[in-house]
């Protein structure tokens, strides 16, 4: 945390001034050392705790050393202060503590070095004990503004048999430029400084009745009520807080408790990044992590049911209840190995290659959830296409069996990859919920020619995509793929940029689905309500219709029990109106 803590005292004789200061540096590592390197010799460890190593850096110096010390610095000089406003004794260059964990250094000495820092703690000090004033004179306060730093300043007491009043006026102030920061600090200085008050006034107090009980000065104040010029001032007037408090000790600790209070302050308080509600993406996503928790106990006991299918390769992977539902979750399967080579590139690469028509005619039947049926003999090109064709849809309407040896059924999988020799159902051939591209090999293509790498690859195959009912290339579809074929037509568009446009098209159309599940399902709306919300919505059409009702299936457990638990009976609801 940068900021600056500081004790400061209001002197009879010369005012407002600072005693000790307390400042954190991020000074960078000399040239050639390295962060493990050890201290000086000179500085001698005292104490560690919290990863906070505490060092005195006192050392003699010359008569010569001190004065020009001293005339360098940008404090008052040595003729203005008495000894209540002095902390460190001449020669003293304060106290330094290294913070191993974030290479930070805690510095204290009577006044900044840096002219600018010193101005600024120097008119906080004098607007804490003089302008800003609280009620009772006792208590915490805040001021400041953008060019001078923002204050939050606590002002006490000390007791002191000599002194007017039997009191002196002191206050600890923490000053930085980050005011929000600061505010939200409020609780936590105030807790923290004010059991450093506590300590001072308890030590101080000590001190005043030992004094009092030994030689009581206000009878003798009183005896001496009138006589002439007994009360002129004198340059020993002011005692310093050190014999105050009886304790010789006394700035180390301060310099400890300061410390240790910039370096809580800075780590209780984080910086994050808030990216709002999880999407359905991410919920699912994380649903199917536990699942796959919980099914992995099960693939643990040799007594589950296996059921086996085999790559063309030979490799063999066992499976047990059901097939993965994601390709990712494959890895965890026998000896499937991940794929190696990225056939498609994306969707407009997939789209280059399977030409206008025939892709629009593949991506209509994915956005509807029709079984999409892919043979080859090439499984890395069967997974990169099942790869591409999902990211059109959210990833709870995805169900994947990447390559088998026999058919399975459109309630288990909207995407089958199989193996040419595998014969697929007539009633699947004829069926209009149902799009079969098949790759044939060809010795010598004609249609793909040696061009661009990434067309190397799928220069031998010739896509062939059929359907029971084909979709002709003149309907217009449902209103994403209208727009995401208009997003891959756009040459001035990156892929980059398609894919986050893939992305803003699926939200949206999320959303219209949450809202036509709580519509639906929840509130349960008839039929011509229906259709003005749909119609509402932007979806009246027949192909947007079909899609929202299967996209529908794509949505969380998390997010339907959730509309589902804030559904309130009749009996309820009329009894939280009356």
């Amino acid at each position: 945390m940068n900021a600056i803590v500081a004790l400061c005292h209001f002197c009879e004789l010369h005012g407002p001034r600072t005693l000790f200061c307390t400042e954190v540096l991020h000074a960078p590592l000399p040239q050639g050392a390295r962060s493990g390197d050890k201290p000086d010799q000179g500085e001698q460890a005292e104490e560690e705790e919290g990863g906070i190593q505490m060092s005195s850096r006192i050392r003699s110096l010359s008569p010569a050393e001190g004065a020009s010390a001293e005339a360098s610095s940008p404090g008052p000089k040595k003729s203005d202060m008495c000894e209540g406003c002095r902390s460190l004794a001449v020669g003293h260059p304060g106290y330094i503590s290294h913070d191993k964990e974030t290479s930070i250094k805690y510095v204290s000495h009577q006044h900044p070095n840096h002219p600018q820092l010193f101005s600024i703690v120097r008119q906080a000090c004098v607007r804490s004990l003089s302008c800003e004033v609280c009620p009772g004179r006792e208590g915490p306060i805040f001021f400041g503004d953008e060019q001078h730093g923002f204050v939050f300043s606590h002002t006490f007491f000390i007791k002191d048999s000599l002194a007017r009043g039997f009191q002196r006026w002191y206050s600890i102030i923490v000053i930085m430029m980050d005011r929000i920061y600061l505010i939200n600090s409020w609780p936590f200085l105030l807790g923290k400084i004010r059991g450093i008050i506590d300590e001072l006034q308890g030590k101080a107090l000590k001190v005043f009745e030992a004094e009092q009980f030994g030689c009581p000065q206000r009878a003798q104040r009183m005896n001496t009520a009138f006589t002439p010029f007994l009360h002129q001032r004198n340059g020993n007037a002011a005692r310093s807080l050190t014999s105050l408090t009886s304790d010789d000790n006394l700035w180390a600790c301060l310099h400890t408790s300061f410390a240790w209070l910039l370096k809580a302050c800075g780590s209780r308080l984080t910086e994050k990044l808030l990216e709002g509600a999880p999407t359905e993406d991410t919920l699912v996503q994380m649903e199917k992590l536990a699942d796959l928790e919980e099914e992995s106990e099960s693939w643990e006991n040799p007594e589950s049911e296996e059921k086996a299918f085999v790559f063309p390769d030979g490799a063999e992977v066992r499976e047990l209840n059901k097939y993965p539902a994601d390709l990712s979750l494959l890895s965890d399967c026998g000896n499937w190995q991940p794929l190696k080579l990225s056939v498609f590139k994306s969707l407009r690469h997939m789209r280059q290659v399977l030409g206008a028509s025939s892709f629009h005619i593949l991506a209509w039947h994915v956005l509807m959830g029709n079984q999409v049926i892919w043979k080859s003999r090439d499984m890395d090109l069967v997974q990169s296409a099942f790869e591409i064709l999902r990211t059109m849809l959210p990833v709870g309407c995805v169900r994947i069996i990447p390559y088998s040896n026999q058919y399975e059924e459109a309630y288990r999988c909207n995407f089958l990859g199989l193996s040419p020799q595998v014969q697929i159902p007539s009633h699947v051939l004829s069926s209009e919920f149902a799009v079969i591209v098949e790759a044939h090999t060809i010795p010598h293509s004609s249609l793909y020619p040696m061009g661009p790498e990434e067309d190397q690859a799928l220069s031998k195959y010739e896509f062939v995509v059929t359907s029971g009912s084909p979709v002709s290339v003149d309907r217009v579809g449902p209103t994403i793929l209208n727009k995401i074929e208009a997003a891959l037509t756009n040459q001035n568009l990156s892929v980059d940029v398609v894919d986050q446009c893939l992305v803003c098209l699926k939200e949206e159309w999320m959303n219209k689905v949450k809202v036509l599940f709580k519509f639906t399902k929840v509130d349960s709306r008839p039929k011509e309500d229906t259709q003005k919300l749909l119609s509402i919505l932007g979806a009246s059409e027949e192909d947007n219709v079909k899609l929202l009702k299967f996209w529908m299936t794509g949505l969380s457990k998390t997010y339907k029990s959730h509309l589902m638990s804030t559904v309130r009976s009749p009996t309820t609801a009329s009894e939280s109106r009356n």
